[in-house]
């Protein structure tokens, strides 16, 4: 029956069924014909209009090209010309099978909507899936993938594990056979790893290959990424998946009476033992830092201290994130950009560079950038805003760069929590917001001298530029507000100390005959 086709075609007088029967057996003439000269949907479409007046009778082409594509190898079927398709159902023995694949997943990452890649590693015999979200589906990720995998498993199978054609493994297809060009790296994985590949049909015959995790891919995103979930880092992320996933082994899947944890129980003392090393996945590159201080990876910008500037470092790229070396120094690590030609710079970076160049620091990129990490908060823009009232601009920046340096050896909440208190009674130096803040910390360390409760009521809401009340009082307030006396001691006179003086000495000393 051709879906669709109701009305009568007016030249014809025949029924809406009518077409669907010509379509048939221009199909069916087709077995004879030539290959490369049987009817496409298009010229089928193109058919029924001239002969039949498919058109006046609301036929579109988008109906015919759907019929024909589910038509025609059923004819082929029907005529004995071709074999139908079977699926055979399969047993899988406990340890030896697994299957792999990608797909994509939005996520509310850092206040941004991003498509994201979700990497599933499922065993065949208990359905037991270990999932990771990566920035890329590129080689780094797929190797850590199997990593994280393989280490939750416990072991790696000892058949194989199915994949399809990803370029992360596969450089060349040879002809219409399973074997493959493997990548020099994906081959050196499989080595350490001890672990055997076994690579399905390209196109959608393959995906029946690796029905299992296929349908993995979509159930885990229906059941643990609805609503979309809302994150500022891809690690955060990742510790919500590990939760989904020991849910999961609660689970027990159509036909089974054993939950997939019970099942993968039985399985795990079968798998093959892990390597005693772990396979390093991340990828070198050389590269010089530029005048910007920064380094290029794969079109995407990473800072790097100022100090570096002119020289060549060692960048080691990972699935999520970057680490970038000075020799044998670890001197930046960034988490992995999604996108590209983006930037992701450390507003530390810059600090030594805005002591000599303070008015390059209200517009700086690296600051903006902090302001939406939540690092720089409105309490620092408050302090900074009445330093630079007091003190001038370039003097007031520079003091709050004195204060950002503090970051470095100190934790963030009590920084903010100093410059809360130092805002309150207008202490406008580094040096009274570095003092409030190791009092806080010093609290918190020694039990019982603070209360969590007295400690949380003098920690700031970095959201806000609500001031709660401050650890320290200023003298001057609490001499008004005490009604101390007047202080009336003289002076200090330092006169006795000139007679230490050597010039003094001599004058005092009688002449010389």
């Amino acid at each position: 029956m051709f879906p669709g086709i109701t009305p009568t075609f007016p030249t014809t007088g025949v029924s809406g069924h009518a077409g669907a029967i010509h379509i048939d057996q221009w199909l069916r003439d087709d077995l004879d014909a030539p290959r490369k000269q049987r009817h496409t949907a298009k010229r089928v479409f193109d058919r029924l209009c001239n002969e039949h007046d498919a058109a006046d009778a609301r036929v579109t082409y988008s109906m015919v090209r759907a019929y024909v594509t589910t038509r025609r190898p059923q004819i082929g079927v029907e005529e004995g010309r071709a074999a139908a398709e079977v699926f055979i159902p399969q047993t899988h023995q406990p340890g030896a099978e697994a299957e792999v694949d990608f797909g994509d997943v939005t996520v509310k990452l850092a206040g941004q909507l991003t498509v994201l890649t979700l990497f599933s590693f499922r065993m065949s015999y208990s359905g037991k899936a270990v999932h990771r979200i990566f920035a890329t589906a590129g080689q780094e990720a797929f190797l850590e993938g199997h990593v994280h995998a393989l280490t939750v498993l416990g072991g790696v199978p000892t058949v194989h594990v199915r994949y399809d054609n990803l370029k992360a493994a596969v450089a060349q297809v040879l002809g219409f056979s399973r074997q493959r060009n493997e990548t020099d790296r994906w081959v050196a994985f499989r080595s350490h790893y001890t672990l055997e590949a076994f690579y399905c049909q390209p196109g959608i015959t393959g995906a029946h290959e690796k029905g299992g995790v296929e349908g993995d891919i979509g159930r885990f995103r229906r059941n643990h990424l609805v609503p979309v979930p809302e994150v500022a880092t891809l690690a955060e992320l990742n510790r919500l998946v590990d939760e989904a996933d020991q849910a999961d082994d609660d689970r027990r899947i159509t036909g089974r009476v054993r939950t997939v944890g019970e099942l993968f129980a039985a399985e795990r003392p079968l798998l093959r033992p892990l390597p005693v090393e772990v396979f390093e996945t991340g990828r070198w590159f050389t590269q010089r830092v530029d005048r910007y201080s920064q380094v290029t990876v794969r079109t995407n910008k990473y800072s790097v201290p100022t100090r570096f500037i002119g020289r060549r470092v060692r960048i080691l790229l990972r699935a999520s994130e970057l680490s970038v070396f000075d020799e044998q120094s670890l001197i930046a690590t960034h988490e992995r950009l999604a996108g590209k030609a983006q930037a992701r710079l450390e507003l530390d970076h810059y600090l030594e560079a805005f002591v000599r160049k303070p008015g390059a620091l209200p517009g700086a990129t690296a600051l903006e950038q902090a302001r939406a990490a939540g690092k720089f908060t409105p309490v620092h823009d408050a302090w900074w805003a009445a330093v630079c009232k007091a003190h001038g601009d370039a003097e007031g920046t520079r003091a709050l760069i004195a204060v950002l340096l503090l970051h470095r050896h100190m934790q963030h909440e009590h920084i903010v929590a100093g410059l809360a208190a130092a805002l309150r009674v207008g202490a406008l130096t580094a040096d009274a917001v570095a003092l409030e803040a190791r009092i806080i910390a010093d609290a918190e360390q020694v039990p019982g001298q603070r209360s969590p409760e007295a400690a949380d009521r003098n920690r700031p809401d970095p959201h806000t530029t609500a001031i709660p009340t401050p650890a320290i009082t200023s003298l001057t307030e609490r001499r008004m507000r005490t009604a101390l006396p007047a202080d009336d001691r003289p002076l200090p006179n330092v006169a006795k100390y000139d007679d230490l003086l050597p010039s003094h000495r001599r004058a005092r000393r009688p002449p010389t005959v």
